[in-house]
Order: C-alpha cells, then structure tokens, then sequence
C-alpha cells in the first residue's frame, strides 16, 4: 500500500459533523501541510485500516497513521493532532500523563452521542478544488 511521503493520515467518519468540524479544524491548523485525510467509509479508509490489522467494524473512531512510525485512534488519535498544531496547544500532550482507558471514556461518550447532539450527514464531505489534494480517494 502506497502512503503519502512523509505526512500524517487522518481516517475520520465521513458522514459526522462532528468528525468533519474536526477535519475542518486539523486544515485549518495545519501550518505544516502534515496531514492528509480519507474517511473511514472510503475505499482507501477501508485499506488502511486493513493494512494496520484495524477490524473497521469494531472501530469507529477517529485514526491518526503516521506511516513507519505509529497509529493511534480515540482520544488518543485527537490528542496527538491537537499538539501538532504548536503553541498554546502543545500542552495537550499534558494529557498523556493519564491512563488511555480515562480519555477513552470520554471520548466514547461524545462518540456514541455524536450524531444525535451534531447530526450526520447522508453523504461524505466533498472538498472544494483548493483542498482536494489534502484528501485520499
């Protein structure tokens, strides 16, 4: 499988609003250009995930690969992305110091209420041309 030299993958629910906020959120943050995205319903979703061993109907979350090096999805996932974005947000690896299980919690709660608090979508984002080259097909 083919990954995008030397930048960070983002498999995220592409019918959530939630999720798609976030990715608008991660774009916008993105001084670097390290991110590139694909959702987790998409065909290349799909490979990643069977090529990190990911079983795509037990994990419904969001997914941070970072191609040679690491994945990370959940809470997790969000706060590896959040510190990427430097300054004050940097200090969210404070968050590490827990238990992942603690962030996990939370992080399903807002997961399992996501599409009744933010709604869905009936189908995956489309992007504009500019940041098309920002998502994986």
């Amino acid at each position: 499988m083919e990954f995008p030299e030397g930048k960070k993958i983002v498999l995220f629910d592409g019918v959530c609003n939630l999720c798609d906020n976030f990715v608008q959120t991660i774009i916008k943050h993105d001084k670097k250009d390290e991110f590139r995205f694909a959702s987790l319903q998409s065909e290349y979703g799909q490979q990643v995930q069977r090529y990190l061993g990911i079983d795509s109907s037990q994990i419904k979350s969001i997914i941070l690969y970072e191609p040679g090096v690491a994945y990370y999805h959940k809470s997790e996932a969000a706060i590896e992305i959040i510190k990427s974005f430097g300054g004050v947000y940097s200090m969210m690896g404070f968050f590490k110091i827990f238990p992942k299980f603690i962030g996990n919690v939370v992080y399903d709660f807002v997961a399992f209420n996501r599409y009744k608090w933010f709604g869905k979508k009936d189908n995956c984002m489309i992007p504009t041309p500019e940041l098309k080259a920002k998502f994986l097909d």
